[in-house]
């Protein structure tokens, strides 16, 4: 695995940071005071729009496809040190038009959208004239294992039908948000894996209500928000179904691996970030008479952020690389790993620099207690953390039953 970064990604970045200087840290206080004048879910900052234009006029656009035809072309592991960059802002990742769920959707609809979907629904998002959502998880039912959701798909005539209650469906609050990708049973007799399928459902469609959003730890992360959507008898033409019946397991596999991984890079930068805020607090306050960047705990924490930061962000590499080589599947136990690593690291950083900004820490003004809640729901989104870590002592556990097989034929010769 080569290190260096390409001339292209070396440029990339230096335009993304240029960016993130001139025009990202310089509007996040002016998007949040756009957004308390109004309904939060009712209005989209201008601020907003006016940097998204920015970005596209910059040529930094849907950079997180792989796909020439519709991103920037970059492998996963030249788009990781791009994401990291991005992902310093709140706001940055849809400034870019890489922001979730929408870049999962995307993804989706690349690789398994009819010619049909990809015109309907693909170029409006790929435009950025439209956001969407991913509605999966479900209240009654332990949703980190997939093949347990209950929501129907029901085939009628040349409809299917549908009914079911999803909440958490990110970006659903958002006035731009028109189509949503929703999981659901087609076939409940089928094999466990073969069960699911996936549908577009727009939002507008008879049927559909947005009971609720939820706030994570009292923050509404609006526009954008986490909705409890009623699906009552919605009838969507057969053309909806993403790929087939019974291939929407396989479709959630193959959308949550990117997904999973781009959460990763996107977590690394706001740990910078948070480094970078708590070094220079600790450089400008005093306490008990010399500065607290003197104090030896102060400078463990610093240390400690640091190697832990590298350590997430090589392990990140990795598996982007791996992804890139030899593919998602054989980069499962990698991209589990990360998922892991990369949320808990984040919280351990923006923890110190809460501590170092002591009663500042924990109110709005510095932005880490809102970092923190947000980044705290990756240890749940994608899966948790005990999925992933299940995942992985399968994984090694299968190594070693392959070692002690071969062994075993060794000694028979």
């Amino acid at each position: 695995m080569e290190f260096e970064y390409s001339q292209k990604v070396k440029d990339l970045q230096v335009k993304l940071t240029r960016f993130m200087e001139e025009h990202i840290y310089p509007n996040e206080s002016l998007y949040e005071e756009q957004l308390d004048k109004h309904d939060r879910f009712a209005v989209i900052p201008q601020v907003l729009d006016e940097l998204k234009h920015k970005a596209k006029e910059a040529g930094l656009w849907n950079l997180f496809l792989p796909e020439s035809e519709y991103g920037a072309g970059l492998t996963n592991t030249e788009y990781a040190p791009l994401c990291e960059i991005m992902g310093r802002s709140a706001i940055a990742p849809e400034v870019f038009n890489c922001a979730a769920p929408d870049t999962g959707n995307m993804e989706v609809l690349v690789r398994y959208g009819s010619d049909e979907q990809k015109e309907q629904w693909l170029k409006p998002l790929l435009n950025g004239d439209i956001r969407s959502c991913f509605s999966m998880t479900e209240p009654d039912v332990a949703s980190s294992d997939a093949t347990n959701i209950q929501t129907s798909i029901t085939k009628v005539g040349d409809e299917y039908v549908i009914n079911g209650t999803k909440w958490w469906s990110s970006g659903a609050g958002d006035p731009r948000c028109k189509i949503s990708i929703v999981m659901g049973k087609t076939d409940p007799d089928a094999s466990r894996h073969e069960q699911q399928s996936m549908i577009l459902v727009p939002l507008d469609t008879p049927g559909v209500t947005i009971k609720r959003m939820l706030p994570v730890f009292g923050y509404d992360h609006a526009p954008h928000g986490h909705a409890e959507i009623e699906f009552k008898d919605v009838r969507v033409p057969v053309s909806n179904l993403i790929w087939g019946e019974g291939k929407g397991f396989a479709i959630a596999q193959g959308r949550l691996g990117p997904g999973r991984i781009h959460h990763c890079m996107r977590t690394i930068g706001a740990a910078e970030r948070a480094l970078e805020e708590l070094c220079e607090r600790v450089s400008e306050r005093e306490a008990f008479g010399k500065k607290l960047a003197d104090q030896g705990v102060v400078r463990e924490w610093i240390a400690d952020s640091r190697i832990e930061i590298e350590q997430a962000r090589l392990l990140t590499l990795k598996a982007a690389y791996m992804m890139d080589t030899v593919g998602n599947k054989e980069a499962k136990s990698e991209i589990a790993m990360i998922k892991v690593v990369a949320p808990n690291m984040a919280l351990k950083v923006i923890d110190r620099a809460i501590q170092a900004f002591g009663a500042a820490g924990v109110s709005a003004d510095q932005g880490l207690a809102a970092k923190w809640a947000n980044i705290r729901t990756l240890r749940l989104a994608d899966g948790p953390d005990e999925v992933h870590r299940r995942a992985i002592a399968k994984y090694e556990l299968a190594k070693s039953q392959e070692r002690r097989e071969m062994h075993a034929r060794e000694r028979t010769f």
